[in-house]
């Protein structure tokens, strides 16, 4: 069983004649104890083209401490990482290994080198002696294991078999601060070291710069790996190809990112992949101009059916919450029969499996296909003669390419008698919207404020639609309990009475629909955006 703990650190630089100052005193810091000192002894894994340590992600074999046993530390933000933790073994464990295929991508874990470190630490406490961070000093020995270096690079050239030095980490202790980071201990604890010439580290890990020290960075010019996708801009992109691409790379970082996220059950980890996987496709539509489609809409209907199992149970969720949020609502007097049970039964079966179901697509070869594919695009783009116009030419083309195609959807929704009808013509207006949005966000590193002011009045359509169609589904859903309720036995009063506030608040939304439509689509705007 894997166990999973929050590191939040900062490390720093350090060597022979560095010496620790007082930090009793500092913040909250009320005594210093001595814990000892333990010999580490760490094994760290990756592939041959380092993946992993291209994203700032670690697979380690440790012994040694009071921590023996694997450690895998995925990236949180900035000096925050989760380090999830398997029991020693031979070989990787495959819950650790599930957790990093999005980066694997079925390449072998070997091991690339080897980290002795001998560490003393002192515990920095409280008045009432509770640990508040740990400060190590460190001394490390890295070896090369493997030789994994560029196919350009030889083993003559490629760097000392190893490397010494000395760092000094601080370690937030597990659990102050684990919601929120006490960035302030460690801004103080920073100053005194600081003062006492102590100065940051210059690489984020111990792994870091034990690759770049032995010679086994395997950099590409731009000093990521070549199958890891990156800007090609660099910052603002000057084409069309620039712009699409950049954009493309960052929802294919995302959804590598979010894999072992999903895989943890992690909160909004599902929506956000799921998102990524949407904005991704739609690029490859609006863009069309810019990347062949006869080589993306096989990808976009590979994504289209990864945004769909990753949905399974994040919509019957979202439903289920938003009945129950209704039935909460009603007076107690007003509910009849065993409502709430009934709902609960019917979310239950509605659910079932979905989670292993989504599991075992993200561990299937179709999953795997569709990243090996993705990558293979961005180092090599299918680009068509419109990719190598200004950025800002082709991204105003593409938003506003869907910008009418949203317009003559809406006129259509506006103009349809209320019934299934219109439901279904806002239904599709809301996904043109969506389109748009996508469209008009790509677009703002080209196009700037005006497509993000665009994006950001296409966006409130869009919920508003969204909500729309959440109504109309709720009362779909409401329709098939109240039948159930029926055969059962059982009322369906109550289930009646959240069909008519859902219908009402549809008919809300319809009638909040115009202007929200007439503030999107100012001619002003439009005009900014280059119409």
């Amino acid at each position: 069983m894997a166990d999973t703990v929050r590191e939040i650190e900062r490390k720093y630089e350090a060597d022979d004649d560095t010496h620790l100052p007082d930090l009793a005193g500092i913040d909250r810091v009320a005594t210093v104890e001595e814990r000892g000192t333990d010999n580490l002894d760490a094994l760290y894994y990756d592939t041959a083209g380092q993946r992993l340590a291209a994203d700032g992600v670690t697979l380690r074999r440790r012994t040694g401490g009071p921590d023996a046993g694997w450690h895998l530390k995925l990236p949180v933000s900035p000096g925050v990482r989760d380090e999830i933790r398997a029991p020693l073994s031979d070989a990787p464990p495959p819950e650790l290994t599930a957790l990093v295929r999005s980066r694997t991508r079925g390449q072998d874990l070997i091991p690339l080198v080897r980290l002795r470190t001998r560490r003393t630490v002192r515990v920095l406490c409280d008045a009432a002696g509770v640990p508040l961070a740990e400060v190590a000093v460190d001394a490390v020995t890295a070896r090369r294991v493997t030789f994994a270096a560029p196919p350009e690079a030889t083993p003559e050239g490629a760097g000392p078999m190893e490397a010494r030095w000395h760092e000094i980490e601080v370690e937030l202790a597990e659990g102050d601060g684990a919601g929120d980071a006490d960035t302030g201990l460690l801004d103080a604890i920073g100053r005194a070291l600081a003062e006492a010439g102590v100065r940051p580290a210059s690489a984020p890990s111990k792994l870091a710069r034990a690759l770049t020290e032995t010679g086994l960075r395997a950099d590409g010019a731009d000093g990521h790996p070549a199958d890891v996708p990156t800007a090609r801009s660099g910052g603002t992109p000057r084409t069309a190809a620039d712009l699409v691409l950049d954009y493309a790379a960052a929802q294919v970082r995302a959804i590598t990112a979010l894999d072992p996220a999903v895989r943890r059950d992690l909160p909004d980890s599902v929506h956000q992949m799921r998102v990524a996987t949407r904005r991704l496709r739609s690029a490859f539509r609006s863009y069309g101009k810019v990347l062949d489609r006869a080589v993306t809409d096989p990808m976009g209907a590979e994504l289209k059916w990864l945004a769909g199992e990753l949905g399974v149970d994040r919509d019957q969720e979202v439903l289920a919450e938003r009945l129950r949020a209704g039935l909460a609502e009603v007076p107690r007097t007003l509910r009849l029969g065993p409502v709430a049970a009934r709902l609960q039964l019917w979310s239950q079966r509605n659910r079932a499996g979905a989670r292993d179901r989504l599991l075992a697509a993200l561990d299937g070869p179709r999953y795997l296909a569709l990243l090996d594919r993705l990558h293979a695009l961005l180092a090599e783009p299918p680009l068509r003669a419109a990719a190598g116009r200004p950025a800002p030419e082709a991204a105003a083309r593409a938003v506003l390419k869907d910008y009418r195609r949203l317009a003559g959807r809406m006129e259509a929704a506006l103009d349809a008698p209320a019934g299934r009808g219109r439901d279904e013509a806002l239904h599709n207006a809301r996904k043109a919207a969506k389109r748009a949005r996508y469209a008009a966000e790509a677009a703002r590193p080209a196009l700037g404020k005006p497509a993000k002011k665009f994006a950001k009045r296409i966006k409130k359509l869009q919920q508003l639609l969204g909500d729309h169609q959440d109504s109309v589904v709720a009362r779909g859903a409401l329709r098939e309990l109240a039948i159930q309720a029926h055969r059962a036995g059982e009322g369906g009063f109550t289930f009646g009475l959240l069909y008519g506030r859902e219908e009402a608040l549809a008919a809300e939304r319809e009638r909040d629909l115009p202007a929200t439509w007439a503030k999107a689509s100012r001619p002003g705007l439009l005009a900014r955006l280059g119409a």
